[in-house]
């Protein structure tokens, strides 16, 4: 028995209350007179009555997705979605449904095409892309084309025994079934799968299977569509890397949705006043309000308010930030230990360098900062010194990534020069209007920044973002 998805389903039922008010409202009538099709303002009504939707683009947005899959279909044209107008649709037979898991051969695509050749009828003229397509599949089927001849020959024999109206049925469930698995150019295919999703996981229900019953195992591909290679069987050595990946899988540290949930929201809200979307710009955006300002203040060396207090966030922001950046390198400067910010900040701009100059850059970073003597020598560990040293032997952009690392952890781990920098950046408060004296305009809007006591302070300076806050105690700063 063939398992669908939910959302499949969820459509199937939908199309089976459907089609079933549709024949129950019709079949009294004389067969002359009944009605083999919808249009699409009916569906949108009904699934707005029925599922209780208000919004009339929500509906037309669920029709399009139930069309989209080819369950139902407009009767004229290649493009699968609903409208809300006059458009007439059909329902989709359930043997040509995708919860089937049809996977067609190129051999199918190339008979259907060639069936409607043979059929003198407008409607069933092929348009330019599936002309193309059959040139396509004649060429890459050239040494079988007398056998698919045959069988839409075959085809066209039966479809001629069949009533008139129900022929014009199946024609069009069969060119909706091949708008879905061969959708015209530019259209969505909405029976692709991401290679990716491909490569990680197999589905056995999905097969390869003939619409037209043809069992001839060797089908050459063709440029229209590659098929699926043949599933391969599970072997012992494919159950130990699965038990080695669960048992892996088991050790992760997995969160819960709630703190989650808690370290998104507590995010949006530290940054809420830094999102132009939420909070409007000041001053305005010049692109908008023709006003210069903000440029201005953004050359300015001075920092303003906003950048200080985003500083106290994490040490990413001081280092994403030139003037933060700035600040902290004099600061270092003061301190005779600006070389480890001057080498993260080599390597930032190595990382950026043509090609052709990664080589020369990378050993000049070497001779200035690690080679032994080196005018600004930087400490690390011998496991990133042992690591570092083998990666110069094959220069690239990130030959001194592990150093990198450990130094953005040292600006982190190193208490006392980073709460000498708060301090500093907080002298410069009042001069840029966040403070008064020693006092916050609004000491309530920062105490989520600010949360420790002073004997808290000395043992809780971990990173720049303690370190702003423990500058501050009790409403005053800490000097």
């Amino acid at each position: 028995m063939v398992t669908v998805n939910l959302f499949e389903h969820k459509v199937i039922t939908i199309l089976l209350v459907l089609s079933n008010v549709i024949y129950l409202s019709f079949k009294e009538k004389p067969k002359a007179t009944r009605i083999h099709f919808l249009t699409g303002a009916d569906i949108v009504q009904w699934l707005m009555k029925n599922l209780s939707i208000e919004d009339q683009g929500e509906a037309i947005h669920l029709g399009s997705l139930i069309a989209a899959q080819g369950y139902v279909f407009p009767i004229s044209d290649h493009v699968l979605t609903l409208k809300d107008d006059g458009t007439f649709y059909r329902f989709q037979a359930p043997y040509f449904w995708p919860s089937n898991c049809w996977e067609p051969e190129n051999t199918d695509y190339a008979i259907y095409l060639c069936k409607r050749t043979m059929q003198n009828k407008a409607r069933l003229e092929l348009a330019d892309y599936e002309a193309e397509n059959l040139a396509r599949l004649q060429r890459a089927f050239a040494r079988k084309w007398e056998f698919i001849f045959m069988q839409a020959e075959a085809q066209v024999k039966i479809d001629r025994k069949k009533d008139k109206t129900e022929r014009k049925i199946l024609d069009s469930q069969e060119r909706a079934f091949w708008d879905v698995h061969r959708p015209v150019p530019g259209c969505v295919n909405t029976t692709e799968m991401d290679i990716r999703k491909c490569r990680r996981m197999k589905n056995p229900q999905k097969v390869k299977k003939s619409v037209y019953g043809v069992t001839e195992e060797s089908q050459p591909q063709s440029p229209v569509h590659v098929p699926s290679q043949p599933i391969r069987k599970t072997t012992k050595e494919d159950f130990r890397k699965q038990i080695t990946f669960l048992n892996l899988q088991i050790d992760r540290h997995c969160l819960k949705m709630s703190k989650v949930a808690e370290s998104l929201i507590a995010y949006t809200e530290q940054y809420v006043e830094y999102d132009p979307f939420i909070t409007p710009a000041e001053p305005s955006n010049p692109w908008i309000s023709d006003d210069a300002a903000l440029w201005d203040i953004e050359m300015s060396k001075e920092p303003s308010q906003q950048r200080v207090k985003r500083w106290g966030f994490s040490m990413d922001e001081v280092l994403k930030d030139p003037v933060g950046r700035d600040q902290f390198l004099r600061f270092l400067e003061s301190e005779f230990s600006s070389e480890n910010l001057r080498f993260w900040l080599a390597v930032q701009d190595l990382k950026k360098q043509p090609l052709q100059d990664v080589t020369t850059r990378v050993e000049e970073i070497w001779q200035e900062f690690l080679a032994p003597g080196a005018q600004s020598a930087i400490n690390l560990d011998s496991h990133s010194y042992e690591k570092t040293s083998q990666n110069v032997k094959d220069p690239g952009r990130y030959t001194y990534e592990d150093a990198q690392g450990h130094l953005l952890v040292d600006f982190t781990a190193r208490h006392a020069s980073i709460r000498k920098f708060a301090e500093l950046v907080f002298h410069l408060l009042p001069e840029i209007g966040l403070v008064n004296g020693n006092k916050l305009r609004d000491a309530g809007a920062y105490q989520h920044l600010f949360p420790y006591t002073s004997a808290e302070a000395e043992v809780t300076c971990k990173t720049i973002e303690e370190a702003f806050s423990v500058v501050y105690v009790s409403g005053s700063f800490v000097r």
